[in-house]
């Protein structure tokens, strides 16, 4: 007796929810083979031919070409175990009550299919023999998942079938073995860079040749071109870790280009006044001022008056969350990386407070000592990569800060000086910020002040 099956529009992966119908494939009383394509979707990313994980007699349709149908909505019913009739098995056009060994997940049986699916009128054959062939023509040696292949995109497996993989043979990097889009693209990829079929266990199988494979016997047909080599070892090169600082530097990295739509704008400044201003108080006598406590203190001051950029974007409540005190981290380079130190409440500290947790928190650094919270909570990044001899950059924000302002080398320069031509010392300043918390407006008056304190260190005192 016949069993009728629902088959729902399967999830496409991608991150996608929904699917416009664009034609229908078969109509109601047709019958359907295993991996059959039953109706073709466009998402916003591709066109899809869907595949359905039965065989049987199509029942009954659901949506009209054009409409759009959710992830998990009724697509078709299938009615499936129908009996055979008198003709030979195969040919009968009988429904079969066997699931794809290459299912969706979720639909389907557990049993692998016992032969390839039917190859109707007019369609070419499968680019995939069912025994995997090595280069010599003789069967390769390779474990094959026995059951259902877990795959849930219709992307991943027409990916697949175009480029002659055989999806039984990949050991996928998701979640309980789920073989996904990256897999197959990885093995399309390493077939074209060694030219060869990589062992499962390491990587997924590269691309086999679309046609029948010749017997075991035979080897005229066999190309001599590429000799059958095979090795399970790493492509040549100097292989690093992403662990210890390095990795949380490149989480944190990525994490910033993904959720922050940063800009970044950047002027030049004659710090011709600002380093003699430093050369007199250092004269003075008493403990020595550094130029990066002279810029924490442009700054903090740059921040009182353009608070917007001293904030974070909190995404899950849709809301920028303004700070009432500046914890400033800076960028500073060691031996075991790149590490972001954090002056807490910078604003409340003179040029010589800053000069002196400058030091320390740098000395911190060198030697390895530095805490958790000395690393953590900054609310605005000042980076001074005029130490490494460049005048600019466009730095990472520091996630999840709003901005960060970039100090390059202080180089004697042509510059026009009270309408003459002199050297000067300039400096390029740079201001990366994030798009969401303020506008061009914003950020171009906040680093027009700080260039205007750079070139005029006396604008300070109208805010001490």
């Amino acid at each position: 007796m016949a069993q009728v099956l629902e088959f729902k529009l399967p999830d496409l992966g991608e991150g996608l929810t929904e699917a416009e119908i664009v034609r229908w494939l078969v109509e109601v009383g047709d019958v359907v083979d295993v991996d059959q394509p039953v109706v073709e979707v466009e998402t916003a990313k591709a066109m899809v031919d869907v595949p359905c994980p039965y065989a049987g007699v199509v029942t009954a349709r659901f949506g009209e070409e054009g409409s759009e149908l959710p992830v998990g909505a009724p697509l078709l019913t299938v009615a499936v175990g129908a009996p055979a009739s008198d003709g030979p098995a195969g040919d009968s056009g009988a429904a079969s009550d066997k699931g794809s060994g290459n299912v969706l997940v979720g639909y389907g049986t557990s049993e692998a299919p016992a032969r390839r699916r039917r190859v109707r009128p007019g369609e070419s054959a499968p680019a995939v023999p069912v025994e995997p062939v090595s280069a010599n023509g003789a069967a390769a040696a390779r474990d094959v998942i026995e059951g259902p292949v877990p795959v849930i995109s219709p992307l991943v497996r027409r990916l697949a079938r175009e480029n002659g993989l055989d999806l039984r043979e990949l050991h996928g990097s998701g979640p309980d073995g789920l073989i996904l889009r990256a897999d197959v693209e990885y093995a399309l990829r390493a077939a074209q860079a060694h030219g060869r079929t990589a062992q499962p266990s390491a990587e997924p199988h590269a691309r086999v040749t679309p046609t029948p494979a010749p017997a075991p016997s035979s080897s005229a047909a066999v190309p001599t071109a590429q000799p059958p080599v095979r090795s399970s070892a790493p492509p040549a090169g100097i292989r690093t870790p992403l662990k210890g600082v390095r990795g949380a530097v490149a989480d944190k990295l990525s994490r910033s280009r993904r959720e922050i739509p940063d800009a970044t704008c950047w002027v030049d400044a004659d710090a011709t006044e600002l380093m003699r201003a430093r050369t007199a108080m250092n004269a003075a006598g008493g403990p020595k001022i550094s130029l990066i406590a002279l810029l924490a203190r442009i700054t903090t001051a740059a921040l009182a008056r353009f608070p917007e950029l001293n904030s974070t974007v909190d995404m899950e409540a849709r809301e920028i969350v303004q700070f009432d005190h500046v914890h400033l981290g800076f960028a500073a380079q060691t031996e075991r990386g790149l590490v972001v130190p954090v002056v807490r409440d910078a604003h409340a500290r003179d040029a010589e407070s800053l000069t002196a947790e400058f030091a320390r928190l740098t000395e911190a650094g060198r030697t390895g000592i530095l805490t958790p919270a000395e690393l953590t909570g900054g609310t605005f990044t000042l980076n001074n990569y005029g130490v490494f001899g460049v005048d600019g950059s466009t730095p990472i924000i520091n996630h999840p800060e709003a901005a960060m302002l970039g100090v390059g080398r202080i180089i004697p320069k042509p510059w026009v000086h009270e309408g003459e031509l002199a050297v000067r010392q300039l400096v390029e300043l740079s201001l990366t910020f994030d798009h969401r918390v303020c506008d061009g407006g914003t950020a171009g008056g906040f680093l027009r002040y700080v260039a205007d304190c750079v070139e005029h260190p006396a604008v300070l005192l109208r805010t001490l």
